[in-house]
């Protein structure tokens, strides 16, 4: 094992470059002769519009130009339609909605872009923008999602079908599941809000658009994860263009978490106006735009029930959910509402299940992809429905878990929502898990707590998800000087690609950790690529570059024979370095490598340069990896203020090969944070027409340092079998385990005074009104 290699707890390359102040980002960029953008947004959650008048605006000091949808369509810029529908994943059709990048006659949400003014100046922009004058009819608003399934309800959507709900996706055979809950013993039910979030990245989201009249050709710079797919969605449904007259850079992003893997009007907004202009054109989210028109996540009702045996054996589960779309089935939206009932089952042997989502449009921003991406609304839903159902058995919480784990002996098992689970040592993470977190030692802390007048509640969470998505290309191709470039089609914005990919090659290779170079997030400089989200990167990003570093040493093996003057059967490769079969000659690659730029003589034959690209497939197309886990947590609750406080943390993750374990630690503790902020603070509001409540980050609570506690953590490797690599990706697994342990310690400590249910998030108001309701309840 090398210095540098798998495995290694080396630490990023990228640091120096971000805690230096030399990290590139989009709002950073100046371009020559550019001007600024600024976006007229609907006050309105629901309104027709009646007129649109920007004579004012364009009159105004050091405007530009002001586009209105009447100019997208003389233009014929087309809207931007979803990522894809549930029957691309063998669902039913759904309501498919195209998002028209400036509204003309109805907005549907608050935030939605009506007009666009670009200045020589932003503040010019925003003063012009303030003489928009749009004569809006306003209409009711539906932002509660099960007032807006009604079949009663004022249509969102005239066309849809089903009134607002745009698809009902449903797994399970309900005629068994019926069965086996009459047949229960036990019947633990429960209704579940999973409350609405947003990423809140730490880069807003910003883009320059660069038109050239010469070549006819776009370049947009954006904050995006998924910079080919932007410019496919730009070529193929907004300008009808080619790709190749389309370049897309995607430079250092702070953070996306999902919700940067959309293409957003902004970004066409940009791209046109450029054109429009004949000048470079920025914009750049402020963070209260952020909270309104970014994409929000999670929103999800669920009613469940268990079904037990007397000895607690699960029989049969069901749940009927309604997930929140927002204004528009937008982006992937898709994708949550099929994961969060695949992975309903989790890591229990179930076989017996009635699962449906129904997918509804309300009057608020549209919903998309955020980590986890439904991951967490199932392993939510499953978790806090086991401490219920234990409350209602009387079996230790532990005890009715571990006797329904799925035992190594009958892996691979298939669950019931057709999920493959190849390998995994379940209840063992959970027992590292409870002796990681000392829980035979609770009742002496809870004693303790006792005494400062605060009670003290415990949960443990194992959980499964599934990673790998699609398929993506990997290229190396060495320079005449003997380095090396890894051209990725993944794309990291935070995660440590640069490293981490760096890594596995030097293993591979024996190239100096030191002599490799990673080129990402261009379309003109990468081929093609499928960007980052899902844990996909590491196993299907890894088994590419696993395929083309194969590639590297099949090709040079014939120029390393000529080089040692030996015949090619006779060459092997081992440690960087090409030796003959039962000699003492050798050559490492490197120098192998730049034979491959020889002017002349013998090697020529060859060809110039040294290069080799891979691709791979996750699903769909080939077969998933599924990181599991445990997670622990003690929490103390003070019952007079509410006040929550996680006074301990534990969590074990099976990750199968693990490349960096400080980018996975790193990797947990970021997803913990992110789900304790789900658990305890943050939530998106609307009041009832439709209003941003939580407009700002005054209003919309984030966690801090001092709400994050010491994070006990251990990794194991149990290999994935489904990949070459034998690896399990780990980006989203700490968001998905935090929620359900945070909340069922709660209610754990909660329990002796009576509280049942609380939504999240768990603010110190919500604990606070719960104790005082039971207290009223007993006192009466």
């Amino acid at each position: 094992m090398t210095k540098f290699g798998i495995g290694q707890a080396v630490r990023r390359v990228e640091d120096q470059r971000f805690l230096t102040g030399a990290g590139s980002y989009v709002s950073d960029m100046e371009l020559p002769r550019q001007c600024y953008g600024v976006a007229v947004l609907s006050p309105h959650a629901h309104a027709v519009i009646k007129s649109i008048d920007v004579a004012a605006a364009r009159s105004a000091p050091g405007v530009v130009c002001v586009l209105t949808g009447a100019d997208a369509a003389a233009d014929s810029i087309g809207g931007i339609p979803p990522h894809f529908m549930p029957d691309s994943w063998g669902g039913p059709k759904g309501f498919a909605t195209i998002r028209p990048v400036l509204l003309t006659d109805r907005v549907r949400c608050l935030g939605e872009r009506v007009a666009f003014v670009v200045a020589e100046t932003e503040a010019q922009a925003r003063d012009a923008a303030e003489l928009v004058q749009i004569d809006y009819e306003p209409l009711p608003s539906i932002v509660d999602i099960e007032a807006a399934a009604s079949p009663t309800a004022a249509k969102i959507w005239e066309e849809c079908d089903n009134g607002n709900i745009g698809a009902t996706i449903a797994l399970g055979d309900k005629a068994a599941t019926d069965a086996a809950f009459a047949a229960a013993k036990y019947v633990a039910k429960l209704k579940l809000h999973n409350n609405r979030v947003t990423a809140s990245a730490i880069e807003p989201r910003a883009a320059i658009g660069a038109y050239d009249a010469a070549s006819g050709s776009y370049t947009l710079y954006t904050t995006s994860q998924d910079p080919h797919g932007v410019r496919s969605l730009l070529a193929s449904a907004v300008f009808n263009n080619p790709e190749s007259k389309i370049r897309v850079i995607s430079p250092d992003v702070g953070g996306g978490f999902g919700m940067k893997a959309n293409l957003y009007p902004d970004d066409v907004l940009v791209l046109w106006a450029s054109k429009r202009c004949g000048r470079p054109v920025k914009w750049t989210a402020t963070r209260s735009e952020s909270l309104m028109c970014d994409t929000h996540a999670r929103d999800q009702i669920v009613y469940g029930e268990l079904a037990l045996d007397e000895h607690g054996k699960i029989l049969a589960v069901r749940a009927k959910a309604y997930q929140a779309l927002g204004a528009y089935w937008w982006a992937a939206v898709t994708a949550p509402l099929f994961f969060s009932l695949l992975m309903i089952p989790s890591v229990y042997d179930i076989q017996t299940i009635d699962l449906s989502t129904n997918a509804v449009f309300t009057n608020t921003a549209p919903t998309s992809v955020y980590r986890g991406a439904g991951r967490p609304e199932a392993i939510y839903f499953i978790e806090r429905m086991l401490d219920q159902a234990a409350r209602v058995t009387g079996i230790d919480r532990v005890e009715l878990r571990r006797r329904n784990l799925i035992k190594p002996g009958t892996l691979p098992y298939h669950t019931p929502t057709h999920q493959n689970y190849d390998s995994g040592e379940f209840e063992r993470l959970m027992d590292r898990c409870l002796e990681l977190a000392d829980w035979n030692g609770f009742e002496s802390r809870q004693a303790a707590s006792k005494t400062k007048g605060k009670l003290r509640g415990r949960a443990v969470t194992p959980y499964v998800e599934i990673a790998g998505v699609f398929n993506d290309r990997m290229e190396l191709r060495f320079d005449a000087s003997g380095t090396l470039s890894i051209i990725a089609g993944t794309h990291s914005h935070g995660q440590g690609h640069a490293t981490a990919f760096a890594q596995l090659v030097s293993e591979w290779l024996g190239v100096p950790f030191e002599s490799i170079r990673y080129i990402q997030g261009d379309t003109e400089k990468v081929p093609v690529g499928r960007g980052t989200f899902a844990a996909r990167s590491s196993m299907v990003g890894g088994s590419a570059l696993r395929v083309a570093a194969d590639g590297i040493i099949a090709k040079s093996k014939a120029m390393a024979g000529v080089l040692m003057e030996a015949a090619v059967d006779d060459i092997e490769f081992k440690d960087g370095n090409f030796t003959v079969k039962g000699t003492d000659k050798t050559i490492p690659l490197t120098a192998v490598a730049k034979a491959f730029f020889a002017p002349a003589g013998p090697v020529i034959k060859f060809g110039l340069g040294l290069d080799a690209a891979g691709s791979y497939s996750g699903v769909p197309g080939g077969a998933p990896n599924y990181p599991n886990g445990c997670q622990i947590c003690e929490v103390e609750v003070d019952p007079e203020t509410g006040l929550v406080i996680i006074d301990r943390f534990a969590a074990v993750d099976d990750l199968g090969m693990i490349i960096n374990p400080l980018i996975c630690e790193g990797q947990i503790q970021g997803g913990i944070a992110q789900g304790v902020g789900q658990a305890l603070i943050e939530n998106i509001a609307y009041d009832s027409s439709g209003q941003l409540v939580t407009g700002t980050f005054m209003d919309y609570g984030l966690p801090r340092a001092h709400d994050m506690p010491h994070i006990v953590s251990a990794l194991e490797e149990v290999p994935a079998k489904t990949n070459p690599l034998g690896i399990k990706g780990i980006g989203e697994s700490g968001t998905i385990g935090a929620p359900p342990t945070i909340v069922n310690a709660v209610l754990d400590a909660l329990h002796p005074l009576g509280v049942e249910n609380i939504d999240m998030p768990l603010t110190p108001l919500r604990v606070w009104d719960a104790i005082q309701q039971v207290r009223r309840t007993t006192a009466d």
